[in-house]
């Protein structure tokens, strides 16, 4: 059984100035599943991804990936890992194509990462694995327009091109459907569920049908601590989880 957790938390904790924002998670991910992380606005999510992905240090507590003792590492040593994430608000190059957005993420396999000085030009050998890579994601006839230029959800999408450039073992995504329409939505759900075949995701995410349609467990957080935890069918009729989302949310 310990073999198929590929992410792990005991007791994370973190506090700023003497206010708690996540107390004692313990959380387990099972390896290639879609996990959801859920809550109230200011209930711990995203200071849990800042934990996991070193933006924050925790307060106590351990990270483990793979069995192994991530705590104390930098942000860079753990994407090294293989554990990548996206973010609320869209991070990706404006002024470059959205073939160049993902060549520029494809570096590394050249063993240039961070020679950000070089021109786009010289990165031509990376030309099929970046078209491969939009079409993964149905962007292949965006491929010459500028990243600027996107439709909002199509620019998420290829947030999450970039992120899958660096052939992430685990993928964290943060709010990957936040502030888009059915559609786009729809297009999103569908592309995680599709990228997930061969790795492991997590995600915070307000839209509870996506939550509902793809998860295979979902953890709610309130308050800084786990509240519920488990499938959909579970967590959905957990009376103290609709409390928590009066008002909010709809679990019908």
């Amino acid at each position: 059984m310990t073999q198929d957790i590929i992410l792990e938390t005991k007791a994370l904790t973190k506090e700023f100035r003497g206010f708690v924002a996540v107390r004692n998670v313990d959380l387990k991910v099972r390896r290639g599943s879609i996990h959801a992380l859920i809550g109230p606005n200011g209930a711990g999510k995203t200071t849990v991804f800042n934990l996991l992905t070193k933006f924050h240090i925790p307060t106590q507590g351990r990270i483990l990936f793979n069995g192994v003792d991530i705590t104390q590492e930098r942000s860079s040593q753990t994407a090294r890992r293989g554990i990548v994430r996206s973010f609320q608000i869209s991070a990706v190059f404006p002024q470059l194509t959205v073939l160049e957005n993902v060549k520029v993420a494809l570096q590394r396999k050249l063993g240039v990462d961070y020679h950000f000085w070089r021109s786009i030009g010289t990165l031509g050998a990376l030309d099929t694995p970046a078209r491969a890579l939009l079409e993964q994601v149905a962007l292949e006839s965006f491929a010459s327009v500028l990243a600027a230029d996107l439709p909002y959800g199509r620019k998420r999408t290829l947030e999450i091109a970039t992120t899958l450039a660096l052939d992430p073992e685990m993928l964290l995504l943060d709010e990957p459907t936040q502030g888009m329409g059915h559609e786009d939505v729809d297009r999103i759900k569908d592309l995680i569920k599709t990228v997930s075949a061969n790795r492991t995701i997590l995600m915070v995410e307000h839209n509870m049908k996506v939550v509902a349609d793809i998860s295979d467990t979902i953890t709610v957080l309130q308050r800084g601590e786990i509240l519920a935890e488990g499938p959909y069918a579970t967590v959905s009729v957990d009376p103290a989880v609709r409390e928590a989302y009066m008002g909010t949310e709809d679990y019908a």
